[in-house]
């Protein structure tokens, strides 16, 4: 189960961040916003319908809700290389793209935002260029509670 975190991101605030990017207010959007928001991991869209059940939005409504979220550039849409898609709440201002690297197990598939942590892409010849633009980094492991089981 993805960790939570206790963001109180409220309705207004939902609506305020979905107006600033010309979007509708809808009840659904409003929900994935909040739910996003109130996670310290990237999570599925599974995972999000899940967690919005009771409310009885379908799959498809929460996955056309983040994907729009990500069109707009408040969400970002992680593909680890294991055919599942995650999505992550991004801070105002990070241009649709996230600002941190994520680390992922490869025991258990937990994902963990690596916030507050930087790696930085450093040639050991200073002769040699970065071969393009990084937009993503992922850290492959084992995590914490694998390694104690």
């Amino acid at each position: 189960m993805p960790s939570k975190r206790k963001s109180g991101f409220s309705m207004d605030a939902a609506k305020a961040l979905l107006r600033s990017v010309s979007l509708r207010c809808t009840a659904a959007r409003i929900a994935v916003v909040q739910t996003l928001a109130n996670h310290q991991t990237p999570l599925s869209p599974t995972e999000v319908a899940d967690e919005l059940a009771e409310f009885g939005f379908d799959k498809s409504t929460i996955y056309r809700s983040l994907t729009e979220l990500g069109e707009a550039g408040i969400v970002a849409r992680l593909d680890l290389g294991d055919a599942v898609r995650r999505f992550e709440l991004l801070p105002q201002g990070a241009e649709g793209k996230s600002e941190h690297p994520h680390f992922m197990c490869i025991d258990c598939g937990k994902v963990i935002c690596l916030s507050g942590f930087q790696i930085d892409l450093v040639p050991k010849d200073k002769s040699q260029k970065p071969p393009g633009q990084l937009d993503e980094v992922l850290v492959k492991g084992h995590c914490n509670a694998c390694l104690k089981a």
